[in-house]
């Protein structure tokens, strides 16, 4: 692959495969428990509704990351920690945990799609700043 970055190479999308897999793998070893039903102890995964309700769970904490950006908010669970840090982390959890769940090939789709970014021509600078281009 001709990646258009010189400072990135092929063994860094590797390594950032394997780091997403390792994720991918602890968020839902972790919450394993979020799936199973407490009062009946059944996994709830099957429920047609489950997979969008938990998508709609990423995207409340990103809306909680931008909420505590725009507002310059500190955690109120991890004062010492910038409230934006804290709900992106809580988006990385539940984006693993999910993928864990419905066994995502995750790490594999970001080294794809990343190699993919690195030579869009959509992406490159001189492209982003023609009339039209993508501002960001």
């Amino acid at each position: 692959m001709n990646i258009a970055n010189d400072n990135f190479t092929e063994a860094d999308l590797l390594e950032l495969e394997r780091a997403v897999d390792t994720i991918t793998r602890i968020c839902h070893k972790m919450n394993a428990h979020w799936w199973i039903d407490p009062a009946t102890g059944q996994d709830v995964s099957t429920n047609p509704l489950m997979a969008p309700t938990k998508m709609l769970l990423m995207v409340s904490e990103i809306c909680e990351a931008m909420e505590a950006d725009r507002k310059d908010l500190m955690d109120d669970k991890l004062p010492h920690r910038r409230g934006v840090e804290v709900e992106l982390a809580d988006a990385l959890i539940r984006i693993g945990d999910y993928a864990g769940k419905y066994k995502l090939q995750l790490g594999t789709a970001v080294r794809e799609k990343s190699a993919f970014n690195l030579v869009r021509d959509d992406h490159k600078h001189e492209n982003r700043v023609k009339k039209n281009g993508k501002k960001y």
